[in-house]
């Protein structure tokens, strides 16, 4: 994900707390555990390619130290399973016109995974965040093509399959592609509904 927005817009960080799994800040403490999840090959290989891998411990320790909680990433929460940060998840509005959009980035641990956790923290973020951010309408993740699992996710929490973006970045070397999946504010999509049963009913009175 790519920062579009200022730490002076942002919004205190809340804690969230789902079904299997509590979204928080970030703390010194958990460089260790993330350190571990991260330094794993299945977890790099869809991470951007600026994510360092190996992982070292100070890369870690400067992340969970300051980094994340700095607002140059937007809101971004540790995922806690078992009193442990076990991954990471965020949500990087936009700014000016664009400010009715935002996107999310997530990853958790290999242990971890079809657990359903990603997806209940994807869907914590989302209440959230058209609860919280008045201006958003649209929620998106642009996910490598071959990461099966995070598309999964996606749909499972109410995304749509919006658009390839065939050949659009680099990840180790390779030039790769990725999909854009979307959500949308529920109270538009009943505002479209509308829209087009007037438009419908006017069509009648016409004819």
């Amino acid at each position: 994900m790519t920062a579009t927005t200022t730490t002076a817009s942002l919004l205190p960080l809340p804690t969230l707390q789902g079904e299997r799994c509590l979204l928080r800040a970030y703390v010194a403490q958990d460089a260790a555990s993330m350190r571990r999840h991260a330094d794993d090959d299945g977890v790099a290989q869809n991470l951007f390619d600026g994510f360092p891998h190996p992982y070292p411990l100070a890369a870690a320790q400067a992340w969970c130290g300051h980094e994340a909680n700095s607002g140059a990433f937007g809101y971004v929460w540790a995922i806690e399973v078992d009193g442990a940060a076990i991954g990471s998840i965020g949500l990087v509005p936009e700014s000016g016109w664009l400010r009715c959009n935002a996107e999310t980035g997530y990853w958790i641990g290999r242990e971890y995974w079809r657990r359903g956790i990603a997806s209940d923290a994807l869907r914590q973020v989302l209440d959230w965040g058209f609860a919280a951010l008045p201006d958003l309408t649209r929620v998106t993740a642009h996910i490598f093509a071959s990461n099966a699992g995070s598309q999964a996710v996606a749909h499972k929490c109410g995304y749509v399959r919006e658009a390839a973006m065939p050949r659009s970045a680099i990840k180790d070397g390779r030039v790769i592609d990725r999909v854009v999946w979307a959500t949308y504010r529920p109270e538009l999509t009943r505002r479209d509904a509308n829209i087009d049963t007037a438009s419908a009913a006017a069509s009648m009175e016409r004819s």
